[in-house]
C-alpha cells in the first residue's frame, strides 16, 4: 500500500517506467579505439562460480534493458 502523499509518484516506480533510458546528453559518448590497438585478452579478476552466474544475470538483464552494449573489440567475447 502506497501513502497517499507519495501517491503521485507512483508511475515512476513501475518496473515499465523504471526501464527505460533516459534522453541522450552532451556527456554521453563512445570510447573509439585505434585499428591497430589490440588490448590483451584476460580476465580482470577472477570470481566465484555462483558469483560469476549472478554477473552474467546482471549483464543480460542490463543488454535487455539497452543500458549497455556489447563491445566492438574481436577478443571480447562473452559467453552468456
Amino acid at each position: 500500500m502506497v501513502s497517499q502523499r507519495l501517491y503521485k509518484w507512483i508511475h515512476v516506480f513501475r518496473k515499465k517506467a523504471s526501464e527505460r533510458m533516459l534522453t541522450k546528453k552532451l556527456w554521453n559518448y563512445t570510447i573509439e579505439m585505434k585499428k591497430e590497438f589490440m588490448p590483451r585478452k584476460g580476465k580482470v579478476y577472477p570470481l566465484l562460480r555462483e558469483k560469476r552466474g549472478e554477473v552474467h544475470g546482471l549483464i543480460k538483464e542490463q543488454l535487455r534493458k539497452g543500458y549497455i552494449r556489447l563491445s566492438k573489440l574481436p577478443q571480447t567475447k562473452l559467453d552468456l
